[in-house]
Parts: structure tokens; sequence; C-alpha cells
């Protein structure tokens, strides 16, 4: 039996649906316009391989649903008809697998017997003045337990902001205990106290000991970074839940050793060019291990994406540098002011442009997510937001968190396929009691995005 397919176009269209329909359907998936020309040309492509048949049969109905007539087949069966000559303007191409869109930005709507796609928007119904009170309250108690009270602190926080984030008028849950991140914590009190005391107290006679302790440590405490972010990322998630049913991370150790240390070294090895490559593997670790219940996350971006933005990025540094030295010679301020620019708008760039990149990647089962967050409007409310929290001695800072929060759910949706509450209701016997037998936990704060 065989364990990965591919999804081939014959050429064949359903009947019915005009050409310029199903290009919008097509790009509407997430196609590029020029694979859709190639597809409208009628030439038989493989469109997407690599997949298990589950998934596999979920973009052939869906690209049925959109007006192409695929197939099914095995990876290992030869597809003669492939068009793999060299390409020139009028001759077809083969699409790639790793060009192949994600079918994330919209679910395609299919007859009125089948399965109907709709837009979730993301809500957020929290208040400032609301939050004020919990964050006060939690700062008074802080420096009353000497910052013992952290761990409550924090699960209130998340709970106010889960429990006010919406999906289809339905809130999510952060179900973790105090107790374990305080004993996690703990741990991570003790380690740090070892290594405190092994750097300042020792001998002044064996001063030769410092540097190996040191050194010995740091050897100790580095395989262990990825087994305390790989349990971090798996506590989050198997603590946040959607209708009674809990997330899950499956991301093993293995893996995090190769997106921390493995790819870091290599693209530092290729002065900086596999950077993208790097970073794509990290967010497919986040993403491909996550879970709802049974169903996976899937991270459907490509390395070449990861790279266009990239250089876009790139882009963007190198015309404020170009700005900022002819500012220069005009006036020193002036080159300072186009340095400022030039970092806010590339912390615009990266922090919205990083999200939407993903998260319009990222599909749940036959589900889809987009982001739209704007750049501009993503600086301004940063840096208006760190204004108001310095001119007011940290107190407007409930306010700052409520207006990003806001900002960020209004601009995310989920594209919905079919019934929402038939996929909740057949996972829910299964996730209940995902991940409840954790023993400890590293709070270390790992952001999926």
């Amino acid at each position: 039996m065989p364990d990965s397919f591919k999804v081939v176009f014959n050429g064949a269209r359903v009947a019915g649906i005009e050409e310029p329909a199903l290009r919008g359907e097509l790009l509407r998936l997430g196609f590029h316009e020029r694979h859709v020309h190639k597809l409208l040309e009628g030439r038989r492509v493989t469109i997407k391989s690599k997949l298990s048949e589950e998934k596999a049969e979920r973009y052939r109905q869906r690209l049925q649903a959109a007006g192409l007539i695929t197939e099914v087949i095995a990876d290992d069966v030869a597809d003669s008809l492939e068009v793999t000559e060299p390409t020139s303007p009028d001759r077809g191409e083969r699409v790639q697998a790793s060009e192949a869109p994600p079918l994330s930005p919209s679910v395609p709507e299919s007859d009125s017997s089948g399965p109907k796609r709709r837009r979730s928007q993301i809500k957020f119904t929290g208040t400032g003045g609301e939050y004020f009170g919990i964050w006060i309250v939690n700062i008074m108690l802080l420096i009353v337990t000497l910052g013992f009270y952290a761990p409550w602190a924090k699960v209130r926080n998340m709970q106010y902001f889960y429990g006010h984030t919406l999906l289809d008028d339905t809130s999510f849950q952060y179900l973790a205990d105090p107790w374990i991140i305080f004993r996690g914590r703990l741990v991570a009190l003790v380690a740090v106290a070892i290594w405190y005391v092994a750097s300042t107290f020792y001998p002044v006679a064996a001063i030769t000991f410092y540097p190996v302790a040191a050194i010995v440590l740091l050897l100790v405490f580095l395989p262990l970074i990825p087994w305390i972010i790989a349990r971090s990322l798996k506590f989050h998630a198997v603590n946040s839940a959607y209708r009674n049913i809990r997330f899950d991370f499956v991301g093993g150790y293995w893996q995090a050793v190769k997106v921390l240390y493995l790819w870091p070294f290599v693209a530092l090895l290729s002065l900086g060019l596999l950077i993208p490559l790097s970073a794509q593997r990290w967010y497919a670790f986040l993403i491909d291990n996550m879970r709802y219940g049974r169903s996976e996350f899937c991270l459907n971006l490509s390395v070449r994406e990861v790279y266009m933005f990239f250089l876009r990025m790139l882009g963007v540094l190198l015309g404020f540098v170009a700005l900022a030295a002819l500012g220069q010679f005009v006036h020193g301020v002036l080159g300072i002011l186009f340095l400022l620019l030039g970092y806010l708008a590339l912390f615009g760039y990266a922090m919205a442009g990083v999200t939407n990149l993903v998260m319009s990647a990222t599909t749940l089962a036959e589900h889809g997510f987009s982001s739209t967050l704007g750049k501009r409007r993503t600086v301004w409310i940063f840096f208006s937001n760190s204004v108001l929290v310095m001119l007011t001695a940290g107190f407007y800072t409930p306010w700052a968190k409520v207006r990003m929060a806001r900002y960020r759910a209004s601009c995310t949706e989920m594209q919905i396929y079919g019934d929402l509450d038939g996929f909740v209701a057949g996972e829910a016997q299964r996730a209940g009691a995902v991940g409840l037998e954790l023993g400890d936990a590293f709070d270390v704060g790992i952001s999926l995005i």
C-alpha cells in the first residue's frame, strides 16, 4: 500500500463553469497567475505530490469544487504525460509541489448538495478598563509575594485574553494549572542558581577552574534547550482548548535540535544566504506539529515564498539605508530620522508580514486561515502604544495590550469548509483527556508567529 500520493490534472474541467469564474476560483485558492494560465491550457500536470491519501483526496475534492477534474495516484506511479521539457512562453510546465498553493486563503464552495464555504472572523471582546482591574491586582500581588504570584498572574491574563477571543461566537479556553507552572519555574530557578554559584563563588587559588566549570555547565545546558522549548510548546498547546477540545503539540526533541541548532548553523555557514530556509524550517516545526484533537495543522509554505519575503524586507532595508546616507550629506539629523523610519518600517514589515505569510499558509484539516495585518497600521499601534505607556508610567499597558489584540483579531479569518460544529463533535471524545498527565512545564513563552 503506497504511503505517498499526488494530485494530477488531466485537462478536464467541470461542465457549466465558465473560464473567468474558474480563473477567479483558482486565484483565490492561491495559485500563481502563471500556473492558472498553464492549467487553463488543458495540459496534464502534477499539482501537488508527497501527500497522504487523505490530504490528496481533500485537494482533489476542493479543486473539483473550483472547477478542475483531477485524480489521485500513487507517487511511485510513473506519469509519462507530465510536462517536464524546458518551458517557454508558449509551452506548458510542471507545477512543482513546492509551488503548489496551500488552498488555505479560500475554501471553494461546492454545489448545493455538498459542504459550503463560509468565512468566520476572529473577534476580541475585551476592553482596556475591564482588563485594567485584572492587571493592577496582578501587579500588587506580585509585589506583595516578591514575584511568587507570577504563575497565577500569567494564568489569569491568559484566561482573560483567551476567554474574550471568539471564533464562530465561541471563546477559547486556557486551562493551565498555576501550580504546574510554579514547579517548572522553581526547577528553572534552581538551574540558574547553580550557574550563578559556579560562576561566582569559586576558590581564588583555583581560578583556572572557573572557565572549565562554565564550559561544562554550558555544554550541559545547551542540549536541554530544545527539550525545554518542545515541552513548553506542548504545555501551552494542551492547556489551550476550543469547545472543550484541547490542542496538542507533537514535535520531538531531535526536530527541535534541527530547527534551533542545525539549520541556523547551516545559515551561518552560508553567510546568511540560507536564513530564509532556516526560518521556513522553524515555522514548519511549529505548525506541522500542532494538533486540534486528532486533526493536524499543516503549513503549506514553500522556501521560495519565504525567500521572496526576505528579499522584499532586504529591499526595504537597503532603501532606507540609502535614504539615510543621502540625508547625512544634507544634515546629520535627517540621516538619523531616516534610520529611525527605516527601523519602524522594517519592524512593521516583519511583525505583520510574517504573521500574514504563516497564517495564510496554514490549514487545519479542510479548513483554512488568512491574516491581513497592515504593516503601517501595525507600526502605528505599536509606536503609539509605546509612547502612551511611557507617558503614563506604565498604566496604559492594559489598554495597549487590548488594542493590539483587538486589531490582530479583526485581521484574522478562518475559512470554514462545511460545518464546524460537526467537526468539533467528531473529535470531542478523543481530545478531552489529551495532555492532562503533564508533570512538569518550562514556561518560556515561545510564540507560534
